[in-house]
Formats: C-alpha cells, structure tokens, sequence
C-alpha cells in the first residue's frame, strides 16, 4: 500500500518504522528533516512538503503534537488536505480536540477525501514494539480498508462508532483517566513518604495486589524512582490533554471535577519549570506541596 506518514516525534517515528517494516511504500514529512535519516536509508522517501508527501498516497497518517500542529500540516499552505488524493484516507492518530476532528472530518467530505480518527494509547516503548492500542472511528469501509496498518501499529483495535470524532472523545477520556492515576498516586505516595513508609515496598504492594493494572505498575515505578527524564509524554501535552477534555466536557455540558483539580495542578508544575519532564511529574506537585523534596 502507498502510505504517508507525517510528524516523526516519539511517537510517529517509531509507527512510522513498523509501518515500512511490514512493507508498504512510505514517504515521511517532518519539520526536521533529520528524523527522517534512518526512515530514508530503510527505503523511505522524504517530502519537503505536507502536500508532497500524499500526492500519490492511498492512506496519509498525522501524528502531531496539537491541535495548532495538526491545523497547520493538514490545512495551512501545502498542507495535507491539498494534495490527497480523492479517496484517499487520512489517518489522523494525533490526540487532539473534538472540535477539530469535527473540522477535519467535514473539509476532507467537501473534498471527496475519506477521514478517520485513530488515536493510539501506549508509551514510545509500546509504539516500538508495534503493541500500541488503536482506538478508531469513521466509515466501516475506510477502516476495514485501514486494518492492516492499524495491525502494523498496534496489538488490537477498537471500533468506536462511524463519526470520526468519536475516537477522539475516547483518546481524551482515556487520557483524562491515565492523569487521574498519576495525580492520585502522586499524593498516596506523598502522604506514605511523610509517614516513612518506603515507597518502593509500598508501590510493591500495591501494584502487585488491588491495582496490578499495567497504568498503575507503569507509572507508580517512574513516580518512586523520579524518572521523569526523558520524556515519554511531557507534562505540557498532558496539561494539553486535560484541557481538551474538560472542552470536550463543556461541549455536551458534563462536568469533569477532578479533571479541573488535575489541570491546576499541572498547571503549577509546568510554571514551576516541569513542563518538558514526563507528564509522571505531576507527582512532583504532590509532594512538593506536602513538604517534601526530591529524593
């Protein structure tokens, strides 16, 4: 299949990858063209433009930071939406607003182009190994069309509903969830240290009793060792994420509470200077704010 692929950050460079290994044809876009190096010399080609790179593509992927990056790959000048094919599919697995797949998925209908959104939960570790989980929605016939490089990507996929912003609902919720954990664990761990409780034996506990969930054991080991660094998913964007959920909720008027506590609390750690750490960081908060310093 001819396949597009445009941002190649922690997260598109490595699905980038497994989609050529299973051996389909790939361009790449990216603003540096430097990560694209290993991509090139694998058999990839590089486009200096959006536009350039799906110009022949049957199916156009964008994994971008936010909203503003997407917007400007897909609808600025020589963006995506101006070269793609009619009846091509753009995949967008970028976590992004509701209100913005809504757009997408209305200017690629005025352009005979199709649209999907396929948001991805999982670490750059998981995108690596190919063991993302694919959360997709949009025309059955696009995504049955898009399975077999939703399977180069990921361990399973779900289907979600035949509106594309439906997907996007759920990457948010999720998200939402995913920062909820690490607050909340951030501040049991707090409460525990000012106690004297190891906590290493404490997460041991835990993560190997009541909440063995892999969220749990993965961000209760990052939190109790201080491994913020580097990155696999900055707070910033976190702080991003939760903002688009809370938007989400004041489009169909739900209260998300604890997403507004979560924000705040983000919040203060991106302006006190945590904002390029890993989003495990919010913990940082937690206990700075209990009195205690880093170990």
């Amino acid at each position: 299949m001819k396949v597009a692929f445009l941002g190649l950050g922690n997260m598109g460079h490595p699905m980038a990858q497994n989609i050529l290994k299973a051996g389909h044809h790939l361009t790449v876009w990216n603003r540096s063209r430097d990560k694209a190096k290993d991509l090139v010399a694998a058999g990839a080609k590089f486009a200096d433009t959006p536009a350039a790179a799906v110009r022949d593509a049957e199916v156009a992927f964008t994994m971008l930071s936010d909203d503003a990056a997407v917007e400007a790959t897909v609808l600025g000048e020589h963006g995506l939406i101006a070269g793609l094919p009619r009846g091509a599919v753009h995949v967008s697995s970028s976590t992004i607003s509701v209100a913005l797949s809504q757009r997408l998925q209305a200017a690629h209908r005025d352009r005979g182009q199709e649209y999907l959104a396929a948001p991805v939960f999982g670490r750059p570790e998981a995108a690596a190994a190919a063991k993302l989980f694919v959360v997709v929605a949009g025309d059955a016939k696009d995504v049955e069309r898009c399975q077999p490089l939703l399977s180069a990507i990921g361990q399973q996929t779900f289907v979600m509903g035949s509106e594309a912003p439906m997907a996007n609902v759920v990457k948010l919720s999720g998200n939402f969830l995913i920062a909820s954990v690490i607050e909340c664990l951030g501040e049991a761990v707090a409460l525990v240290r000012k106690y004297g409780i190891d906590p290493q034996q404490y997460v041991g506990m835990l993560t190997s009793t009541l909440f063995a969930a892999p969220v749990y054991k993965t961000y209760a080991g990052l939190i109790v060792n201080e491994r913020f660094e580097p990155a696999g998913f900055k707070l910033k964007l976190g702080l991003k994420d939760v903002r688009l959920a809370l938007a989400a909720g004041d489009g169909v008027s739900v209260p998300l509470p604890v997403a507004s506590v979560i924000r705040d609390q983000a919040l203060e750690g991106v302006a006190n200077g945590l904002g390029d750490k890993d989003w495990s960081s919010l913990s940082l908060v937690a206990a700075l704010n209990a009195g205690l310093k880093p170990r």
